[in-house]
């Protein structure tokens, strides 16, 4: 179910103060870079990545990309940082 615009606003302000917890580097996507990603979202539910190479369309792309693999929503999108939520699965 894809966000709102309130839902995605709520969720900007709540990443504002966050640093990134994934970097993704000269390699781009690997598979590692997915798992770590995975497992580092569902920790956290909000996290921001920052992409250190690559022009807009390139970075845009990788976003899109690494949400979709990860079955995440991306919140928001500016310079070299994106922002990825996925509502944690229920503890059974």
């Amino acid at each position: 179910m894809p966000l709102d615009s309130a839902q995605k606003k709520k969720l900007k302000q709540a990443a504002h103060h966050l640093k990134p917890l994934i970097r993704v580097g000269q390699k781009g996507m690997t598979d590692s870079l997915v798992t770590e990603t995975d497992a580092c979202i569902e920790r956290h539910e909000l996290i921001k990545v920052h992409v250190a190479a690559g022009e807009r369309d390139e970075r845009s792309a990788l976003a899109t990309e690494l949400a979709t693999k990860i079955g995440a929503d991306l919140v928001h999108s500016i310079g070299k940082v994106f922002i990825l939520y996925r509502k944690k699965k229920d503890e059974a």
